[in-house]
């Protein structure tokens, strides 16, 4: 919990406390300090949760960019995406010279 501090050294560090503040304010100090750690800990779990649904929601805004890409519609005139093109031949159909998409003969 506090890392490498070990009991002498949270000993020393109470009994310094105790001398310079007292017996009477030191329960004060102990309260304000662990309300202190509290919001602390709140604001640090605060700022996690929206870190990680920033995170979250840059994932979603770039998987939804890939599908709007892969759906975008054929401008008409261009070969549909996996739709076999004739080459150029001599004797070859308008369609087929123009690189559009041709049926299996």
């Amino acid at each position: 919990m506090f890392g490498s501090i070990g009991l002498p050294e949270l000993l020393l560090i109470f009994i310094i406390a105790l001398l310079l503040f007292g017996p009477r304010k030191l329960p004060e100090i102990g309260k304000s300090l662990g309300k202190a750690m509290g919001e602390f800990r709140r604001a640090s779990n605060d700022l996690q949760r929206s870190l990680e649904e920033e995170v979250a929601a840059d994932e979603l805004r770039a998987a939804k960019r890939e599908v709007q890409d892969a759906v975008k519609p054929i401008p008409p005139g261009e070969p549909a995406a996996g739709a076999p093109v004739a080459p150029s031949e001599p004797g070859a159909t308008p369609a087929e010279s123009k690189g559009q998409p041709v049926e299996p003969k």
